[in-house]
C-alpha cells in the first residue's frame, strides 16, 4: 500500500481492545469498589489514580469475596454438566457424578474463546501423564473449566473440542477438567467472575488483541498466557504469570513443545505454590498481592471508556476538523487540496536527488552534528512543495538502517525551483555504526496530513529504496 516506506514509519495505527467493565463485573466485588475505591470508579473508570485504591480493600475481604464467587462457578458448572449428559442419553452413575464435579476450594484455571486452532486449547494437554500429576496433587490440586465453540466448517477446531471432551471421561481427569457446551454470555460471566487464573495459549504472533482475559482482573482473577495480543502490554512482572519470554519460532511443532514444558514448570512449581502458600487465618497473601497488582494495573487501561477516547482523540476528531476544513466555503480547500495533489503527481517524475555531500571522517564525537549537504532536482516544483529529510539509524550487519530518524533538510538561500541545495544535521546522539540516505515526500504546509498520504517518495539512488546506497558513519 505503501512502497518506499520504511516499515516502522508505515502510517498504521491501532488502538488496543478494551472491556465493558459493569458488564462482565460481579456484584460482589462492585460492593467492596464502592466501599474502598469510591464513587468515582464508576464514573471514571480510567483514572489510574482511582484504581490505586484497591489496595485499601482488605485482603481477608476480597479473598471471601472471591471465593463465594468460585463457589457459585462450581455450582453453575455441575447443573450444566448434568443437563449436558442428560440430553446426551447419559447413564444415571455418569449423571450422578457430575454432582461431584470440580472442588469449591481448589484451584480454577478457565479456557473459553473461540476454538480456532492458532489458539491451541490443547496445548495444556500435551503431556496427559504430567497434567494428572498437577491436577490431582494431593497437596496443591487444580482443576480446569473448557468452553467456547469452532466456526461450524472449521473441522480442526471441533477436533480440539473433541480431544478436550474425549480426555475429560477419563477417570484421572473425570473431576478436574469440565468442558461447558453451548458458550454464551452467561457461561462468560460465570466463568470470568469466578476463576482464580484464566489461561491463553495463542501460537505467537498470530493473536491480534483478544479481550477474554481483560475481563477477568474486575473480578479479582489472574492472567497466565503468552506474550501475544493485549498481554504483551497487560503484563507488568507483577500481575500475572507468561508463558515463555515472547519468543518466536519457525517451527510450530519445536514452538509447541517448548511452550507446554514452560506451562507445567509455571504451573506447578510457581502458580500452585503461591496459591496454596497460606498464612494463619488461611488467606493467601501473596496471590492476594498479585491479585490487587493484577486489578491496579490492568482495570484501568483495558477498557471500553479509555478504547473509545482513544479513538476520538486520535482518529475521529482530527478526521473531523479536517473534513469541515476541507468542505467550508463549497469545499473551497478541498479543491485546491486536489489540484496541488494532481499538480504534484504531473511534476514528481522530474523530482531527482542528484547528489549528497558529507564528510568522509570515519567518526563522529558524541553530542556533535554531522553535517550533510544534498543537490536536489525539484523540476517545476517549489521548495514549499516538499519535503526533504535525512533518514538515518543503526545499521545492521547487511548495511541496513534499523529503527530510523529523520532531520528535515532546509534549502539555502531560500532557492526557488529547479536544482536546490539543501542542508541538514544528524545529532550524534548515541555510539556505533550508523548509515544514512536521503528523501522527499511531497508536502503542503496548508494541509498537514500524513506525509505519505499522496503514495510519492523518493530516495537517494536509483532504485528508490529506503536504504543507503552508501552507508556513511555518522557516529562511533
Amino acid at each position: 500500500v505503501w512502497p518506499g516506506v520504511p516499515v516502522d514509519e508505515l502510517p498504521i495505527s491501532h488502538i488496543t481492545n478494551g472491556i465493558h467493565t459493569r458488564t462482565w463485573q460481579c456484584m460482589e466485588l462492585a460492593r467492596l469498589y464502592d466501599r474502598y475505591l469510591g464513587p468515582r470508579w464508576y464514573d471514571k473508570p480510567t483514572n489510574h489514580m482511582v484504581w490505586e485504591r484497591v489496595t485499601r480493600i482488605p485482603d481477608a475481604e476480597l479473598w471471601r469475596a472471591h471465593e463465594r464467587m468460585r463457589e457459585r462457578l462450581v455450582g453453575f458448572v455441575r447443573g450444566r454438566l448434568r443437563k449436558q449428559l442428560e440430553a446426551r442419553g447419559a447413564s444415571r452413575a455418569n449423571i450422578k457424578a457430575a454432582r461431584e464435579v470440580l472442588d469449591p476450594e481448589a484451584l480454577t484455571i478457565g479456557f473459553a474463546r473461540r476454538f480456532a486452532t492458532y489458539k491451541r486449547a490443547v496445548l495444556i494437554l500435551s503431556d496427559p501423564e504430567r497434567l494428572a500429576r498437577i491436577l490431582n496433587s494431593p497437596e496443591r490440586p487444580v482443576q480446569i473449566i473448557f468452553a467456547g465453540k469452532a466456526h461450524p466448517k472449521d473441522h480442526p477446531g471441533k477436533e480440539l473440542i473433541r480431544q478436550i471432551v474425549h480426555l475429560a471421561q477419563r477417570e484421572e481427569f473425570r473431576k478436574r477438567i469440565v468442558f461447558l457446551e453451548d458458550y454464551n454470555i452467561e457461561v462468560a460471566r460465570y466463568m470470568v467472575q469466578g476463576v482464580d487464573m484464566w489461561m491463553n495459549t495463542p501460537r505467537r504472533p498470530l493473536e491480534a488483541s483478544g479481550t477474554s482475559g481483560m475481563k477477568v482482573p474486575v473480578n479479582g482473577g489472574i492472567n497466565f498466557s503468552v506474550l501475544d495480543g493485549w498481554w504483551c502490554e497487560g503484563y507488568h512482572k507483577d500481575n500475572g504469570w507468561t508463558i515463555g519470554a515472547g519468543e518466536d519460532y519457525d517451527d510450530p511443532d519445536y514452538q509447541d513443545q517448548v511452550e507446554s514444558t514452560a506451562l507445567y514448570e509455571m504451573l506447578e512449581n510457581e502458580i500452585a505454590p503461591i496459591y496454596y502458600e497460606r498464612s494463619g487465618d488461611d488467606i493467601p497473601r501473596e496471590w492476594i498481592r498479585i491479585m490487587k497488582n493484577s486489578m491496579r494495573t490492568v482495570n484501568a487501561e483495558f477498557n471500553t471508556n479509555r478504547m473509545v477516547e482513544e479513538y476520538a482523540q486520535r482518529f475521529y476528531v482530527p478526521c473531523i476538523e479536517q473534513s469541515r476544513k476541507l468542505l467550508a466555503d463549497e469545499a473551497a480547500a478541498a479543491g485546491e487540496l486536489a489540484g496541488w495533489r494532481a499538480k504534484v503527481r504531473k511534476l514528481w517524475q522530474a523530482v531527482e536527488i542528484a547528489a549528497i555531500d558529507a564528510d568522509d571522517q570515519e567518526a563522529q564525537p558524541m553530542g556533535s552534528r554531522f553535517p550533510v549537504r544534498a543537490t536536489i532536482e525539484l523540476g517545476e516544483l517549489h521548495p514549499d512543495d516538499v519535503l526533504v529529510e535525512i533518514y538515518h539509524g543503526l545499521l545492521d550487519t547487511r548495511g541496513n538502517i534499523l529503527d530510523g530518524e529523520t532531520e528535515t533538510m532546509a534549502p539555502e538561500n531560500g532557492a526557488g525551483g529547479g536544482r536546490v541545495v539543501y542542508q541538514g544535521e544528524i545529532p550524534c546522539r548515541r555510539s556505533g555504526q550508523r548509515g544514512f540516505t536521503v528523501r522527499i515526500t511531497p508536502r503542503n504546509p496548508s494541509f498537514p496530513l500524513d506525509r505519505f498520504d499522496t503514495g510519492l517518495i523518493r530516495w537517494f539512488g536509483e532504485d528508490h529504496e529506503p536504504q543507503p546506497t552508501q552507508p556513511r558513519e555518522a557516529g562511533v
